[in-house]
């Protein structure tokens, strides 16, 4: 392996022959230099892979070296050695983007350290990263011999988001493929698991998660008897780990406390969104409000555009009345939404605002059908970075900063479901009156593989409207999209490989409840 090269600019450099030995015992070729010009003219002859800098020396100074030489080299990592402690002169060195700052006496552990931060600090901490996950590995295996109930699910999913998203910074580690089998074998269980569960937990049973039909009742109608403004923010087909590359950005801004709820079935706007607004079920708000769900009518859009009547109803039927009145915003497009941005400040005056951003699931359908977007993201880990990139430079992201100004404000952020990605097709046979959803179907002689999906033959059973006595209902389980026959190849690579929603898994199901505290 070629040796890393060190450029060490100091006037006093025969005083520090022991430092320069021990770095070249430890394999690095270390050059001097006793003043800035000298410095100057080798950093244009060779290229270095460190500088170490003194701050006082006669002639060109320390400081006017280091702005030369980043004109010369912007990315040369450049450590400032100095007797000098005054803050003033640190925000110089810093502002002059300098890779570490130490104070003069330095001892030889220190100049190492520095070293090996700056030049071994990826090898390290890729060869601690490998280690770590091998352990968590056996960890997560183990874990799924054993029963689990939802909190432990919640443990285990984030600890694979969590990795995921680790290995996204060490991809010449060549642990994705292994981490990938490992969340399939994840969500072949977690499939199972709900399958077991899910007619309990929408029966009342008493060791559950927290369903959609909880969420207001469960994280937002607790924050009313706090002084100040509510808002609810639901950001459609929102994941766990594009909620923590958001999160990221808006740690500076606002203390986080992370909780979960699990998506309804199937997971999907009509029908999650609705619950999370209503507190009811489909098949209870189909009884209540049956103009509101009309049989045939499957558009998404359609479905959800009476959410702020029924956020209404759902705080009169708990006897909660709001001064001012409830508000209500959707955000379709990126010009109103920054007529929002604009305005936001105006809401805090209102008890509650109820937000909806429906741009995250635009993103997923507009992947499956843009070859642009396709090779923008080839990837989840594309698909987290472009998703950084849109709430980075998003009118949301300017609300909550905003927001984030006011004292007395709380925000509860969530979302309706998820999506995962789909990599197998499952042969399904329907009529021509079913629903065309890629992960979910409803309709009359429905027939699939049921190792590859849940057969929902009486849809009370999961509390979900029945259009006629013959309908039924088919979930997908794991990473399986359903294709009809007629023409199957074409479509079973057309979806392939994208983002859909409306089954089971645990990126669908299992989504992030946030509560953000303004720190100023």
């Amino acid at each position: 392996m070629t040796k890393k090269r060190i450029l060490w600019v100091d006037d006093e450099i025969d005083l520090l022959r022991a430092h320069v030995r021990l770095l070249e015992e430890k394999g690095y070729s270390v050059e001097i230099a006793t003043n800035g010009e000298d410095a100057l003219e080798l950093t244009r002859e060779k290229e270095y892979d460190l500088v170490f800098l003194d701050e006082m020396m006669p002639g060109m100074g320390g400081l006017q070296t280091l702005s030369k030489m980043k004109d010369l080299n912007p990315k040369i990592p450049i450590v400032m050695v100095t007797k000098n402690e005054a803050e003033s002169l640190m925000e110089e060195a810093i502002g002059g983007k300098i890779s570490d700052y130490l104070t003069k006496p330095v001892n030889p552990s220190q100049i190492l350290m520095a070293c090996k931060k700056i030049l071994e600090s990826r090898k390290i901490t890729s060869e601690h990263v490998s280690r770590d996950y091998a352990a968590e590995f056996s960890q997560i295996s183990l874990a799924l011999m054993n029963p689990m109930d939802h909190n432990q699910w919640y443990e285990l999913y984030t600890k694979l988001t969590n990795w995921d998203m680790e290995l996204d910074e060490h991809p010449e580690l060549g642990l994705r493929q292994t981490l990938l089998d490992q969340k399939r074998e994840c969500n072949a269980e977690f499939g199972k698991y709900v399958e077991k569960n899910y007619r309990n937990w929408i029966d009342q049973a008493s060791n559950k998660p927290v369903l959609s039909t909880q969420v207001v009742e469960q994280f937002v109608i607790p924050e009313f008897d706090k002084n100040g403004s509510v808002f609810l923010f639901i950001i459609d087909c929102l994941r766990l780990d594009q909620w923590l590359v958001m999160e990221q950005l808006l740690a500076d801004h606002f203390s986080v406390e992370r909780s979960f709820q699990v998506s309804i079935l199937p997971t999907a706007t009509p029908y999650s969104r609705n619950a999370i607004f209503s507190g009811l079920f489909p098949i209870e708000l189909e009884q209540r409000f049956p103009e509101l769900w009309t049989p045939g009518d499957d558009d998404e859009n359609s479905r959800n555009r009476d959410e702020h009547l029924l956020l209404d109803k759902l705080l009169e039927r708990r006897r909660i009345v709001l001064k001012p009145d409830l508000k209500y915003v959707k955000i379709l497009d990126a010009d109103f939404g920054r007529q929002v941005e604009g305005n936001i400040l105006s809401y805090t005056k209102s008890k509650l605002t109820a937000v909806v951003v429906n741009f995250v699931d635009m993103l997923a359908h507009g992947r499956s059908d843009s070859p642009l977007l396709k090779e923008i993201a080839p990837d989840e880990a594309a698909y987290r970075s472009l998703t950084r990139s849109w709430f980075q430079h998003s009118a949301l992201y300017g609300m909550l900063k905003t927001l984030s100004t006011q004292k007395n404000v709380t925000i509860v952020l969530t979302s309706d479901h998820g999506s995962v990605r789909c990599l197998r097709g499952s042969k399904v046979f329907a009529d021509r009156e079913a629903s065309t959803n890629l992960r979910y179907k409803f309709g009359r002689n429905l027939r699939v593989d049921e190792r590859q999906a849940v057969f929902v033959k009486n849809p009370k059973d999961y509390k979900l409207p029945r259009a006629s006595v013959t309908t039924n209902y088919v979930l997908a389980k794991e990473d399986y999209y359903f294709v009809y026959p007629t023409d199957y190849h074409k479509y079973l690579n057309q979806y392939r490989d994208s983002f859909q929603h409306g089954g089971i898994s645990m990126e669908e199901m299992m989504l992030p409840v946030v509560k953000l505290t303004p720190k100023t």
